[in-house]
């Protein structure tokens, strides 16, 4: 457990991930202090897994809606307090590199000012369908300081405590959030060169892609309302992105079409000259050219999410869980 003076435990949070859950929890074993897991209603025998695979478990209130960040927090609220330094966050259909959590203990441990320290997450199956591919894809970020994480990475307690801990009214993108108010009071997040989890995004139908992808939108604009006007203008490009190609720019083609000229639909050449720009830009190959369509096609759902954030902000409601699995 990082450098051998520093207690470590870990918060898996999970909903339904069957023998993903048991993988997970398997992959922790000896490499951490003690395991929580937290579930979030599951119907398919998850919690009675986890008691028998040794983790302790707490289940969420079905009263209260769900969100991976309560039910983070749910789970730290059990390791505040009981001396360990560290705390290792994981989804439940990952699975940790055996040497993961030694390195990146021994990182935190040398590096005080490090809040948060994420390796290379890894798709399990990239070769079953593109949406995998894009998700690995995404993984791939450079190592060095970040401007955030993902869901598993292994974080200071102390840091977590002193700025409250996840948002749980957040129904996505409750790490980057975070990630957010650590850097502004004063604490780094950096992206290791190190393996660190193994993910099972299990996507194969092109609605899931869709529905996660909306849900990025909505977290897009959830969090440029929350941190947007800030110097570093959080989230505010990619919520105005989204915005620009999925619903400002068909919508203005469609009008200029209607009232004024049908050559106004030439306008919407700009989509393939974005995906040709983006594809040839990350060097034309297969995966470059699957990634830059999808980018593209993404900006609609993306859109979709970010004015269904708003719409819900003005009326007063806001929405549960959207799962794409």
């Amino acid at each position: 457990m990082g450098d051998g003076t520093a207690a470590i435990d870990a918060v898996v949070i999970g909903r339904n991930e069957g023998d993903r859950l048991v993988a997970c929890l398997a992959s922790l074993r000896g490499c951490v202090r003690r395991v929580i897991y937290v579930d979030s209603g599951s119907t398919d025998g998850s919690v009675q897994a986890a008691r028998a695979a040794g983790a302790e478990v707490v289940e969420l209130d079905l009263s209260r809606p769900f969100t991976a960040a309560r039910a983070r927090n749910a789970g730290l609220a059990r390791i505040y307090g009981s001396g360990a330094a560290y705390v290792q966050l994981i989804d439940g259909d990952c699975t940790v590199d055996p040497d993961w959590i030694a390195t990146a203990g021994a990182f935190l441990e040398a590096r005080p000012d490090v809040a948060v320290a994420c390796g290379r997450r890894r798709e399990r199956h990239p070769e079953a369908s593109v949406y995998n591919r894009l998700c690995d894809r995404e993984w791939n970020t450079p190592p060095g300081e970040a401007l955030a994480c993902g869901g598993d990475a292994l974080m200071r307690l102390r840091a977590l405590e002193l700025v409250g801990g996840f948002d749980p009214a957040l129904i996505a993108g409750e790490e980057p959030e975070l990630c957010q108010r650590l850097r502004r009071a004063g604490w780094t997040i950096w992206r290791l060169d190190a393996e660190m989890t193994c993910h099972d995004a299990d996507m194969h139908r092109f609605g899931q892609w869709w529905r996660r992808s909306r849900r990025a939108g909505y977290a897009f604009a959830e969090g440029a309302q929350l941190h947007g006007r800030g110097p570093d203008r959080f989230w505010r490009r990619e919520t105005l992105r989204a915005l620009s190609w999925g619903a400002a720019l068909p919508l203005l083609t469609l009008g200029l079409a209607l009232f004024i000229s049908p050559w106004a639909l030439l306008l919407l050449l700009a989509y393939p000259a974005q995906v040709v720009r983006l594809a040839l830009r990350d060097g034309g190959g297969r995966e470059a050219w699957e990634a830059a369509f999808f980018t593209v096609l993404g900006r609609f759902p993306e859109a979709q999410g970010a004015l269904e954030y708003h719409i819900r902000r003005l009326i007063g409601h806001r929405r549960g869980i959207l799962e794409y699995k």
